[in-house]
């Protein structure tokens, strides 16, 4: 990124308030520029972080996040895909077309079974293992953190 600048002061305020919000990614947009600063946390935080903005969020209730909070009250599933970075997750390659993968769908090992959105990049999540998908825990468009479940493959 030739001829950018970024104002560390900027940078570290937006990580201070990270720190103390308990957030875990926060971006800043104006104009033509653009500052996202990020943390990973452990596992164990991300489940707890994740399940207080589906209970306090005034948006409509949907299928996938009812059907998130069950997982969580009987433990992790051992066919959880979980998100391995943060970003936006689509279910779809493009807006408008048929999703990679619905409920009930048979996937083979290394299929593409949705998208996450980092940095501009589409980074494919493929199956690590064939199987049945049982259940999608999450909305395309919905922003996903490192080590959120994703979907269930049995």
């Amino acid at each position: 990124m030739a001829g950018v600048t970024f104002d560390a002061a900027a940078i570290r305020e937006l990580a201070k308030i990270l720190r103390e919000t308990d957030l875990t990614e926060i971006e800043l947009v104006e104009a033509d520029s653009r500052i996202r600063v990020a943390r990973q946390i452990s596992v164990q935080q991300v489940a707890s972080v994740a399940a207080a903005p589906m209970a306090a969020a005034p948006a409509p209730a949907s299928a996938p996040a009812a059907i998130a909070a069950a997982p969580e009250a009987e433990g992790p599933h051992p066919g959880t895909v979980t998100s391995p970075m943060v970003g936006v997750a689509y279910l779809a390659p493009e807006p408008g077309a048929a999703p990679f993968i619905t409920l009930g769908t048979r996937v083979a090992q290394g299929q593409t079974l949705l998208l996450i959105e980092a940095m501009k990049t589409f980074n494919q999540i493929r199956a690590p293992k064939a199987g049945t998908v049982t259940r999608i825990l999450v909305e395309s468009g919905a922003p996903v953190e490192y080590g959120e479940a994703l979907l269930v493959i049995e």
